[in-house]
């Protein structure tokens, strides 16, 4: 039941962000992802471990991002706190992605290369999805060269994060209690 729940949350926070930056109203979004994400590491097994993955997911995934956004392949509609780097509602979404590794994800641990594959096509939709939505925008002529480049830091991304995530598996949540 943990993983049903961890995927909905993850489902739900993704929306309320995606949904609060396209609507600028993304600080309750933000703080109702943060509480959740707080939750998830009271209750793993080892709260240093995953602390510790959230965090290099974190600056993983603003260092692609802020990348990607001074490339002019995308433009983020909510520029808080800098307009040098990614917006904060993105962060969290990083975060909350990496709360998946030992939930909703973790029949992938032990498959890089099936990660890698699922990492490179639905990071890419993920962004089209929030673009649609109001999110963002492709930057001029960016949409093809942006689903490639988010195509390749989303399949490093996924196996990357299972690499850095040092919880044995007999105790992350792998097994559904």
């Amino acid at each position: 039941m943990a993983k049903f729940w961890n995927f909905v949350l993850f489902q739900l926070g993704w929306f309320a962000c995606v949904w609060g930056a396209a609507n600028q109203k993304v600080l309750w979004a933000v703080a109702g992802t943060l509480a959740y994400i707080i939750f998830h590491i009271w209750r793993s097994p080892l709260p240093k471990v995953e602390t510790s993955l959230l965090i290099k997911a974190v600056i993983y995934g603003v260092s692609a991002d802020t990348l990607v956004m001074h490339l002019g392949l995308l433009d983020f509609k909510d520029e808080w706190p800098s307009p040098f780097v990614s917006p904060l509602w993105m962060w969290v979404l990083w975060a909350l992605v990496a709360s998946t590794i030992n939930g909703s994800l973790s029949w992938l641990r032990g498959r890089p290369i099936l990660g890698a594959v699922l990492g490179a096509i639905c990071g890419p939709i993920s962004y089209e999805a929030g673009i649609r939505m109001g999110a963002g925008s492709w930057g001029p002529g960016g949409q093809i060269m942006g689903f490639i480049i988010i195509g390749v830091i989303w399949g490093v991304a996924i196996p990357l994060f299972f690499y850095w995530d040092k919880t044995p598996l007999e105790q992350g949540f792998v097994k559904n209690p």
